[in-house]
């Protein structure tokens, strides 16, 4: 991988136990599942290996791993991928891990034990080393992502939040957010209400750039002062959208780091994250470089 495309992923990683049932059981409800499969997973680690793999990026990732049978089965997929991982090795800890239900329509339900991740502090935060965008979430401590966030607008590195899973964040982290990529629930969750339109919501954010995931309907991109452009989805067979907002972010800001215009780089995205729905696995999913150019170039307009 060329140094064109130089990011740092701060994040999470989790081991994904998924098992596929005929529906997500609802409240007090005992689904009979089939098999259960084991799958590397975290936002984290997702959207550095989607960075690297289908965005081409040259990515370096700090994480926390434990000390258990788990951590050697969560970096062995980032070293594959090409990313310089920089763990964070918490003794007496367990790895992230994830339990996951995919009905048959592809849909999800998920519950993270976040284990090492917690650990990861703000002194822990590696030297940026020429990259121009650092990508985080929020399965980490919120202070640890607030310190790296003030840490790279010092150092006139870009900041991009995806600010999942949903909470309200404070101010101070939200001024030095660059690029904010949430969900619908996600966005309403910041903007403190359901009732008003994605733009009025996101001009309450108070971030500049945000760009709003639509599922199925595909993606919007808001900047304040211009007008919203909307990509939409590309038509495709649902095996699992698990991780499916994941290879987003992480082609979204790889195409930023490569000199993309917001617009070009919520195009890749789109398409890759529709890529990663036709496989199953957060990770396994996401497609290679070569295969995303040929899904676009077939729908070039």
């Amino acid at each position: 991988m060329g140094n064109a495309k130089k990011m740092l992923v701060a994040g999470s990683a989790n081991l994904d136990f998924v098992m596929r049932a005929a529906h997500v059981p609802a409240p007090g409800e005992t689904v009979l599942g089939r098999e259960l499969e084991l799958f590397p997973g975290g936002k984290g680690a997702n959207q550095a290996v989607a960075a690297a793999r289908a965005g081409g990026a040259d990515v370096r990732m700090l994480l926390a791993l434990g000390d258990d049978s788990f951590a050697a089965r969560l970096e062995a997929p980032l070293r594959d991928a090409g990313i310089d991982a920089r763990i964070v090795r918490v003794a007496g800890s367990a790895s992230g891990s994830a339990f996951i239900c995919i009905a048959d329509d592809g849909e999800n339900s998920i519950t993270v034990a976040p284990g090492a991740n917690l650990r990861l502090a703000p002194e822990h935060l590696p030297a940026f080393d020429g990259a121009s965008h650092l990508l985080m979430q929020l399965e980490i401590p919120l202070a640890s992502v607030q310190a790296y966030a003030q840490a790279a607008r010092s150092a006139g590195v870009e900041v991009v939040l995806n600010a999942a899973p949903a909470q309200s964040l404070p101010r101070e982290l939200l001024d030095n957010v660059d690029v904010l990529i949430v969900n619908e629930g996600e966005l309403a969750t910041l903007a403190g209400t359901r009732n008003a339109d994605v733009s009025t919501q996101c001009d309450a954010v108070g971030v500049a750039c945000v760009v709003v995931t639509l599922g199925a309907r595909g993606a919007l991109l808001w900047r304040r002062g211009q007008a919203p452009v909307e990509q939409q989805a590309f038509p495709i067979e649902v095996v699992d959208t698990t991780g499916a907002g994941d290879v987003f972010c992480g082609v979204f800001t790889a195409e930023l780091a490569g000199g993309a215009k917001p617009e070009q780089a919520m195009r890749h995205a789109v398409a890759a994250s529709a890529l990663a729905c036709t496989k199953l696995g957060a990770q396994s999913g996401t497609p290679a470089r070569a295969e995303l150019e040929r899904f676009l170039a077939d729908r070039a307009q």
